[in-house]
């Protein structure tokens, strides 16, 4: 009996030795990186802050690497040439998407979502869809005027708040002026005024829903845990999630019972031509775009829309506000061009404001929407640089390392606008080294409408108002530091006081 429990204990601790071994043996033609731990791979090496962490390992394993997080294959890209290898060569190869547990237990966003569908006839469907009823050339130019009164709304409130030298949250009015943008062109109604309830509840739900998918998951790397949920972040999701969805819903459900079935269906007397009309008389003329297609369509323009142009926003207002020969160039610039101060941007001038169109690009390529572009997933294996990038391997873009790249920008790490005054280089995906947006087939939908939004949001604010910090704070004194997220948030919101700009 002694004999027999010692050879089970043998056997054991041998099996436990092999999986420990394999665990932690690297495959020889994967990308070079890391030696991952038993178990657990890389997950050490990670960090709280892992597009920082990540760009330390490129610099001493190479812009292509490996890692094993867990039971999971991740490759890291961090430069131009391999971004274009992987989002232009093959980027039909690399076109599926990795999809997070707290993405796929979102009421199975991941089956209705533009953001995670595969590519197939579902995702091409909803990506015409979100062109020709919201996002084409066409309806950008037709919804201009919505556009310029929302930015109105925004600049008579920070008046408002200038007159009753009140603290403005530039985080808080960029989400409100954005959601209120795109709720305009889905549903011709605003959905948050500033500082309302409603407002801070649809900021909080976006920022916690972005929070939660940013934070690594235990069971993304050991799939025996995803019944389990163990830190609660589908459960945490799900909250954040359900609030954006319900508002959404009911939406559409008071516009099917004010709308009558005449007005709404016949393809002419559509009562506000608004995406979501356009979205109901499709769902009655074709049943396979279904009303959790229609929900979850909106929901991922929400997301995206709200976040990408709201943090963009505030770090370039953080960036003049710190660098303030550069805020009075760019006052002098939009004068210049405006003469009249009481005149309102339009979207026509911004040909004519180069230095502020550089800005906005600096602050893209310092500060990316989201540090790492979303994760997309090899559909088989396909070789790179003479290495193996294997089926169903996640592939992590590193733009925030990208775009601090020394062979690439010089004084990478210092706020320049002037250095894109000298070249064409822009975000609309097809110069690799500078691509906040994505590139290839899966490119952010929305892009044009955030351009456009942030190019007339920042010159008028900075073309009708000074700004002081908080506390009559020192602009070098201000904390410039990010934080963990899968947005690239400032880690300190940055809070002014508006003060009436009169001219020079």
């Amino acid at each position: 009996m002694d004999l027999l429990i010692s050879c089970l204990l043998f056997s054991f601790l041998l099996t436990i030795a092999y999986v420990i071994t394999i665990s932690g043996r690297r495959n020889s033609r994967l990308p070079p990186g890391p030696y991952p731990f038993p178990i657990i791979g890389n997950l050490l090496h990670l960090g709280d802050k892992p597009h920082r962490s990540l760009a330390t390992l490129c610099k001493r394993y190479g812009p292509l690497i490996s890692l094993k997080l867990g039971s999971k294959t991740t490759i890291v890209v961090s430069s131009s040439d391999t971004a274009k290898e992987f989002f232009q060569t093959h980027d039909h190869l690399f076109s599926s998407r990795s999809v997070p547990e707290t993405v796929r237990r979102l009421m199975d966003h991941d089956k209705y979502s533009i953001v995670f569908l595969p590519v197939g006839d579902q995702w091409r469907r909803h990506r015409k869809i979100s062109k020709e009823y919201m996002l084409s050339m066409q309806r950008l130019h037709t919804s201009e005027l919505v556009r310029q009164e929302k930015v109105h709304n925004l600049l008579e409130y920070v008046s408002q708040c200038c007159a009753s030298e009140k603290v403005v949250d530039i985080g808080a009015i960029a989400f409100t002026t954005t959601l209120n943008v795109l709720s305009n062109l889905m549903f011709s109604m605003d959905v948050a005024q500033y500082d309302s309830v409603s407002s801070h509840e649809f900021m909080d739900a976006v920022e916690g829903l972005m929070d939660v998918s940013g934070k690594p998951n235990i069971a993304d790397f050991f799939p025996i845990f995803k019944p389990f949920d163990p830190q609660g972040l589908v459960r945490q999701g799900n909250v954040y999630g359900k609030r954006i969805l319900t508002l959404i819903d009911r939406i559409i459900d008071q516009r099917l019972q004010t709308t009558s079935s005449s007005s709404l269906y016949d393809g002419v007397t559509l009562k506000n031509n608004d995406m979501l009309d356009l979205l109901l008389n499709l769902n009655q003329k074709d049943e396979s775009f279904t009303r959790n297609d229609m929900s979850h369509l909106f929901f991922a323009l929400f997301v995206a829309g709200t976040e990408t142009t709201t943090s963009t926003l505030e770090w370039a207002m953080a960036e003049l506000i710190h660098n303030q020969e550069k805020l009075e160039m760019a006052r002098l610039e939009v004068s210049k061009v405006m003469k009249n101060n009481k005149n309102m941007i339009q979207e026509s001038d911004m040909s004519r404001l180069p230095y502020l169109q550089a800005i906005i690009k600096e602050t893209l390529r310092l500060h990316p929407p989201g540090p790492f572009i979303v994760p997309h997933q090899a559909i088989q294996d396909v070789e790179i640089h003479g290495f193996l990038v294997p089926k169903n391997a996640e592939i992590l873009c590193n733009v925030w390392a990208m775009g601090r790249d020394p062979n690439v920008w010089s004084h990478p790490e210092k706020f320049m606008p002037e250095r894109f005054l000298d070249n064409n280089i822009d975000y609309k995906g097809q110069d690799f080294e500078f691509i906040p947006f994505g590139a290839g087939r899966r490119i952010c939908p929305g892009l044009n409408l955030a351009h456009r939004m942030l190019h007339i949001m920042l010159g008028s604010l900075i073309q009708k108002f000074d700004w002081m910090l908080e506390g009559n704070m020192a602009a070098q004194d201000m904390d410039m530091s990010d934080k963990p997220g899968l947005a690239l948030k400032r880690n300190v919101p940055l809070k002014v006081i508006p003060l009436r700009f009169t001219g020079f």
